[in-house]
């Protein structure tokens, strides 16, 4: 259901943002899903709470395993790149 719903705003011309709920465990799928679909944004919140640390901590070793083949979003996505 949820691949579905990315998919569609995707397919739309939507953006999309994985967003993990607040108060989550430290479970990381949501990064790896994240990256599995190549969603343009990831929201986990700030590095306040060690679940939240988790998270981020995952994406940064999927980074790093990824290395070269890693991509990010372009500027153009965002407002503030839209000048």
């Amino acid at each position: 259901e949820a691949r579905a719903a990315f998919e569609a705003a995707m397919d739309a011309g939507w953006g999309a943002v994985i967003s993990a709920r607040s108060g989550e465990t430290e479970d990381t799928t949501i990064v790896h899903l994240a990256v599995g679909w190549g969603a343009p944004q990831l929201k986990v919140g700030s590095f306040a709470r060690s679940e939240r640390m988790a998270k981020w901590n995952e994406g940064l070793r999927i980074a790093d395993a990824l290395g070269a083949r890693a991509s990010l979003p372009p500027a153009s996505m965002f407002p503030w790149g839209q000048q």
